[in-house]
């Protein structure tokens, strides 16, 4: 059974998830946070990566941190493959996309889901669980990835997020890209404070 939670920030949602998915705790997740490279000064993840492993663990799991950009193949591989659940993080969605499918980790990563891994997406991390990133151009800096010319997502779900909704900081952006968009894909808008929740065919959105 495919089983998904897609979020704009985990930190507002924790006890949302903790809900959902009560058997995460226990359990070991591989922790991607390469999004964040692209948006931090210096591309210093560090704080980011401790505040969320802090957030992680609340949720009774054991973090493995995984950065896919300088992570070698082998440690991808069995990261992926051998922890119970994967959750990626925030930032720069092209970026994050770039470097998925330079390392090869995106091949993995969907093997994985669709085959019953729990997966847990907070902001560019739910993007990229989509059909296709390029409708996020307004809230993300394509320009930021300049090796990635293909925005096809990783396919996880068949509808598009839009994250941040509400948010004066994160959600730059967010009008624009419903305006320009709504007619045309299945747009799923949340706030900071809802979760998507994908289990095989059926979509539910909570709010805290």
């Amino acid at each position: 059974m495919k089983k998904i939670l897609l979020v704009s920030m985990l930190s507002n949602t924790a006890a949302l998830v903790s809900k959902a998915m009560p058997e995460l705790k226990g359990k070991t997740v591989t922790y991607i946070p390469t999004a964040g490279i692209a948006e931090m000064p210096d591309g210093d993840i560090s704080e980011m990566t401790a505040d969320e492993t802090k957030t992680l663990q609340s949720l009774g799991l054991t973090v493995d941190v995984l950065e896919v950009s300088s992570a070698a193949e082998a440690e991808i591989d069995q990261k992926l493959t051998e922890n119970d659940v994967i959750y990626i993080g925030g930032g720069n969605t092209f970026f994050l996309l770039q470097e998925l499918r330079r390392s090869g980790a995106d091949k993995i990563l969907i093997r994985e889901v669709n085959s019953g891994k729990p997966y847990i997406g907070e902001s560019a991390g739910a993007v990229i669980a989509c059909p296709d990133i390029g409708y996020c151009s307004g809230m993300d800096d394509p320009a930021k990835a300049p090796e990635l010319n293909d925005y096809t997502g990783l396919g996880l779900v068949d509808f598009y997020v839009v994250p941040h909704l509400g948010n004066e900081m994160l959600g730059a952006g967010v009008g624009e890209t419903v305006e320009k968009y709504s007619g045309s894909l299945d747009l799923k808008v949340i706030t900071d404070d809802q979760m998507i929740l994908v289990t095989d065919n059926e979509i539910t959105i909570s709010d805290r």
